[in-house]
C-alpha cells in the first residue's frame, strides 16, 4: 500500500494546486519515486489511497503499467494513515508492505523491501518498520521516533529525549494489527502502541541511506545527494 492521501500542509505552497505525491524531485514526482522501487523490487500490485486533488492523482498512475495500481478512494473523508490501512484492508494481501508516497532511499546493498522480509517473522510481529539512525538519514532535524532493543522490539521515544531510530515510513505490516480497529479517522501510532504492549512491534535497520522530504527546502539537498548516489 502506498499512503498518498494526506494534504500535504508542510510542501506548501507548492501543494496548493497538485497533491504533494505529485510534487518533483530530481525530474520526478515523489508517487514515481516509490512506485519504482516497488518495480525494481518485483512488486507485481499496489494500492494507493487518494483524497487531496485525488483526480490529478490518479489520471498520472492511469499511465503506469508496473505496479498494477488499485486506488482506494478516500475523497468523501481523509482517513490518516491507520484508517486508510483499514478501508483498504479488503484490497491488501497479509502481510503487505505499506509505504508513505513521499519517500525517497538509496538503496544499500539489499533493497528496501528485501531487509524487511527477510526480517520478517509473522508469529511474533504484528508489524515489522523500516528505520535508519540519524546518519543515514539526509535532512531530518527531528529528535527521532523509536528505541529498539538487541531483538529488534521497539519504544517510543520519550518526551525531551533523542532516539536513535527514526522510521522511514516503510513497514510490513500483518491484518492482525488492524484488528478491532476504530471507523473513520485515526493514525497508525494507535496501532502501534498496542503493539508495543504486546511485544509484537518490531524493527529493523536499513542499510541504504534516506532522505526526509517534508517541505520544499528539503527538496535542493536531495537532489544534489542524489547526484552523488
Amino acid at each position: 500500500m502506498v499512503m498518498a492521501a494526506g494534504l500535504g500542509k508542510r510542501m506548501r505552497p507548492l501543494t496548493a494546486s497538485q497533491p504533494k505525491p505529485l510534487v518533483r524531485v530530481a525530474g520526478k514526482p515523489l508517487i514515481d519515486h516509490a512506485l519504482d522501487r516497488l518495480e525494481e523490487a518485483g512488486v507485481g500490485k499496489a494500492v494507493v489511497n487518494v483524497h487531496y486533488l485525488a483526480d490529478s492523482l490518479e489520471a498520472h498512475l492511469a499511465d503506469r503499467k508496473f505496479p498494477n495500481i488499485t486506488i482506494s478512494d478516500e475523497r468523501s473523508q481523509l482517513l490518516e494513515t491507520g484508517g486508510g490501512m483499514l478501508k483498504a484492508k479488503p484490497l491488501l494481501p497479509d502481510p503487505f508492505f505499506c509505504l508513505n508516497s513521499d519517500n525517497i532511499w538509496l538503496d544499500g546493498p539489499r533493497d528496501a523491501f528485501h531487509d524487511l522480509s527477510l526480517r520478517w517473522n509473522p508469529e511474533i510481529m504484528d508489524a515489522l518498520l523500516l528505520l535508519v539512525p540519524h546518519a543515514r538519514a539526509l535532512n531530518f532535524r527531528g529528535k527521532g521516533d523509536f528505541h529498539m532493543d538487541p531483538l529488534g522490539r521497539l519504544t517510543r521515544r520519550r518526551t525531551a529525549r533523542i532516539a536513535p531510530f527514526i522510521y522511514t515510513g516503510i513497514q510490513i505490516v500483518s491484518h492482525r494489527l488492524l484488528r478491532d480497529a476504530p471507523e473513520g479517522p485515526f493514525g497508525t501510532m494507535m496501532l502501534w502502541e498496542r503493539a508495543i504492549e504486546e511485544g509484537r512491534l518490531y524493527g529493523t535497520g536499513f542499510t541504504g541511506q534516506w532522505f526526509e522530504v517534508g517541505s520544499p527546502q528539503s527538496i535542493k539537498p536531495t537532489e544534489e545527494a542524489l547526484k552523488l548516489g
